[in-house]
């Protein structure tokens, strides 16, 4: 592969050059990097290195990203590539998120709907590392995953840029975006060294602006962001500015990279925050990372029975109609496209490509 030629920058004085593809918007002298390291400034002109190299492939359920009203119980061919715009420190995806020397396996967008229609997936996502940083590849897979007839979804921290957001129409169907720790500006500060939570409310008003299908999740942290009163902030602002049809995701932490010390989030902590979003009155509220629990069902506002019952991140029983709406009583389930002919479980495969040394 070679470098490509970025998209969203601008030329400033002395050689240097502004990215806008993220809220950091990097001052690039020339020679040298973004704070992603992949995104380049070679003789005055800005380059995404990262691009066709793909670190990581992996099969997925949609539920797993986290989806749960985008095509239900379809399988999602997931790539992503080195580095991020975050340094956070729980990173799960620490191995290539933290990379800063380009590498993977090569392989150009026309290729990789051939590949996902071979592993039988419906459609293709960008994840595992930031896909706002190697956006150029996104809008041209997801491009060539629409030529195939497979939907493309999108999972961010939200650090984007307005532009950003507006590149992606058209090209990304659907978008889950991930907060962590509600938002609150000391972990933000000192867990994911960003300045604060502020930009990704901004990514959330335009990605409504511009009618492109979003869930959100918060991870939990247990001592470090585990605080209700910001959970209760980021819900009414949620409700006020989105809708009480927008679907939240309260996940679990798991002990990873450099925050080993701490422990799983406890469940009960999560039913917490599940329950202030639902005193706030958002009506799609989910628990996640915990196989079993009640939470992980979507249930019907109108008559308050499981609509979709799922265990994990299968689905485990449907009782809705072929328009979505409750078979009880008729109420109608917010799902954007189609469910899954058949529901069944598969094994989640994943193929990490080693480090070319």
């Amino acid at each position: 592969m070679v470098d490509k030629e970025a998209i969203l920058w601008e030329q400033k004085e002395n050689g240097r050059i502004v990215c806008n593809a993220c809220y950091r918007r990097c001052q690039i002298p020339e020679g040298s990097h973004g704070f992603c390291y992949v995104r380049k400034n070679m003789g005055g002109r800005l380059y995404l290195s990262s691009y066709g190299k793909l670190a990581a492939m992996q099969i997925d359920p949609i539920e797993k990203k986290p989806f749960n009203h985008f095509h239900p119980g379809t399988y999602v061919f997931t790539v992503g590539t080195v580095s991020c715009n975050w340094h956070c420190l729980f990173c799960q995806n620490h191995s290539i998120s933290k990379e800063t020397e380009v590498y993977g396996e090569d392989v150009m967008p026309e290729e990789l709907p051939g590949l996902a229609e071979a592993q039988d997936c419906q459609g293709v996502g960008f994840s595992y590392n930031e896909p706002t940083i190697f956006i150029e590849y996104v809008i041209d897979a997801a491009r060539e995953a629409h030529k195939a007839g497979k939907y493309t979804v999108f999972v961010t921290n939200g650090y984007a840029t307005e532009e950003a957001v507006m590149a992606i129409k058209g090209f990304v169907d659907a978008v889950v975006v991930d907060y962590k720790g509600s938002g609150e500006q000391v972990f933000q500060r000192r867990q994911t060294m960003t300045v604060s939570a502020e930009p990704i409310k901004q990514t959330l008003l335009e990605l409504k602006s511009q009618g492109i299908h979003t869930e959100l999740t918060d991870l939990i942290i247990p001592q470090v962001g585990e605080d209700l009163n910001e959970a209760r902030k980021l819900c009414r602002w949620l409700y006020d500015n989105l809708g009480p049809d927008i679907p939240l995701q309260f996940t679990s932490f798991h002990p990873d990279y450099k925050l080993l010390n701490l422990p799983d989030t406890p469940y009960e902590l999560l039913l917490k925050h599940h329950d202030i979003a639902k005193e706030i009155g958002l009506n799609y509220v989910y628990v996640g990372n915990v196989p079993g629990n009640p939470y992980s069902h979507t249930y019907c506002p109108g008559c308050k029975e499981v609509a979709i019952n799922r265990y994990g991140f299968t689905i485990t029983g449907w009782n809705l109609d072929e328009r979505y709406n409750c078979k009880n009583c008729g109420y109608r389930i917010p799902i954007t496209g189609q469910r899954a002919r058949d529901f069944h479980c598969r094994d989640i495969e994943a193929l990490y490509i080693p480090k070319i040394k």
